[in-house]
């Protein structure tokens, strides 16, 4: 069965289909170097705050970024439901529901995004009640806050539109978007932060810029192309039997997240106490880990959009395959991504700072970052299964209970071993996740295609 083209109205993706390597890296190989940008901009605000020489600005940027992503990733929600929902809706052949699930998605994320604006004084407090920095980071912190949460709503907007897009499959159109928003964000940190010296308000103004006009390009793109023969009406766009599971897949998933953003959120309030230099070099190396994640998000989108496109055909075989394949492309993609970084994560370091403490600093935990791509691969990969199946319940459970190891492997590590035990109970944390969700798998995709059957 062949793939439909990017924003092609028709019924091909409907029905029992099979999985290749073909099929899985036709979605994952774009969306994982559009991903690599995302923690490539963080690299680069890390590289333009860091050679300004000053402990303080970078830690500052760190703190600010930690409150951001708080914000941003709880409403990951608006992403991972309309990929859900929209590759169960192409695997049923239902165009309708498709363009329905994106009018939600994209008027959700408006209104929140607004709303985010308007009570940004009170998040912005709360973050750094917190997250308890000193005076002059928290200085640092509120001038990139003030400028950056005007993006509010397109960022937000740029979730659901990411969302319709991985639903689909179209891995070409979420690369050339993510590759246009943080090429934007990207360029202009560079010209704004470094070289006109705006610092930390240029790095803000910098993603500002590529948020809005991401947005734009992504609701034109999708707009121009939508059959209007298969239009939904605002009645079955606003119909209660259709935004209540969307708002329950919500829910989990919001809360999903916004355990996820607490445990980072965690680990950057117990660095805090051991100095701004630490603190700065968990920041490098948090920077490294992202890399490794978002390297394996392109496999998990892949998983995201099979597995739930395989639920809607009701079409079992897709599934089982899908997840032992996209399974083996993510471990053996990881142990390569930690050997990479094994072997040359110190050079990396020293192209992310200059200051001399920072770099010592970070090569002395280097090898605790470079392992969470193995520790974190299951991790990523079931997070896809599970939002493309829309368990989003059991995923909301296991995090919580990943949460609760979490938080008691750093009670237990950290007062012994410092900094170490906070990267240790990282890692572990990474583990848990992904194995408790893998051993959910068998029972639950029993359950749903003998139900669907």
């Amino acid at each position: 069965m062949t793939q439909t083209s990017d924003f092609a109205e028709n019924i091909d993706g409907a029905g029992p289909f099979l999985v290749t390597n073909r099929l899985i890296l036709s979605i994952a190989v774009p969306m994982t170097l559009g991903f690599l940008t995302t923690p490539l901009l963080g690299l680069v605000d890390t590289a333009v705050i860091g050679h300004l020489g000053q402990a303080t600005l970078l830690a500052g940027l760190a703190v600010g970024a930690i409150i951001f992503d708080l914000i941003f990733t709880t409403f990951n929600f608006l992403r991972a439901a309309t990929t859900g929902l929209v590759a169960q809706a192409f695997g049923r052949g239902d165009r309708t529901e498709e363009q329905a699930v994106f009018w939600r998605s994209l008027i959700i994320a408006l209104v929140c995004g607004s709303a985010l604006i308007l009570v940004s004084p009170l998040l912005l407090s709360a973050g750094l009640w917190l997250l308890a920095p000193g005076p002059e980071i928290e200085a640092v912190t509120r001038t990139y806050f003030e400028y950056r949460i005007l993006a509010g709503p397109a960022s937000l907007a740029n979730y659901a539109i990411l969302g319709f897009v991985l639903g689909r499959g179209q891995g070409t159109t979420g690369l050339m978007l993510q590759t246009l928003i943080n090429g934007i964000n990207i360029v202009l940190s560079i010209t704004l932060g470094l070289y006109l010296g705006w610092g930390v308000m240029g790095v803000a103004l910098a993603t500002v810029t590529g948020e809005v006009v991401g947005a734009i390009v992504g609701f034109a793109l999708i707009l121009a192309r939508f059959d209007r023969t298969v239009a939904p009406s605002w009645a079955t766009i606003f119909a209660t039997e259709r935004l209540k599971p969307l708002f329950g897949l919500n829910r989990d998933i919001m809360i999903r997240s916004f355990v996820l953003l607490a445990a980072f959120m965690l680990m950057t309030r117990i660095g805090t106490s051991f100095g701004p230099v630490t603190l700065a070099a968990n920041s490098v190396l948090m920077s490294i880990f992202l890399v490794a994640g978002y390297y394996l998000d392109g496999l998990a989108n892949a998983a995201e959009q099979l597995t739930g496109r395989a639920i809607g055909a009701r079409f079992r075989p897709a599934f089982d395959r899908a997840l032992r394949m996209t399974a083996t492309w993510s471990l053996a993609l990881a142990g390569m991504t930690t050997i990479a970084f094994l072997v040359f994560g110190n050079s990396l370091v020293d192209l992310l700072t200059t200051a001399a403490d920072v770099r010592t600093e970070a090569y002395i935990y280097m090898p605790w970052a470079a392992i969470t791509a193995l520790t974190g691969a299951l991790a990523f990969l079931m997070d896809g299964v599970f939002i493309g199946a829309t368990w989003s319940r059991d995923m909301r459970n296991m995090m919580l209970l990943a949460f609760a190891g979490y938080a008691l492997a750093l009670c237990l590590l950290v007062p012994a071993f410092g900094n170490h035990g906070l990267w240790a109970g990282l890692n572990l944390f990474l583990l848990f996740r992904g194995t408790f969700l893998m051993a959910l798998v068998p029972r639950r995709s029993a359950q749903t295609f003998r139900s669907a059957q």
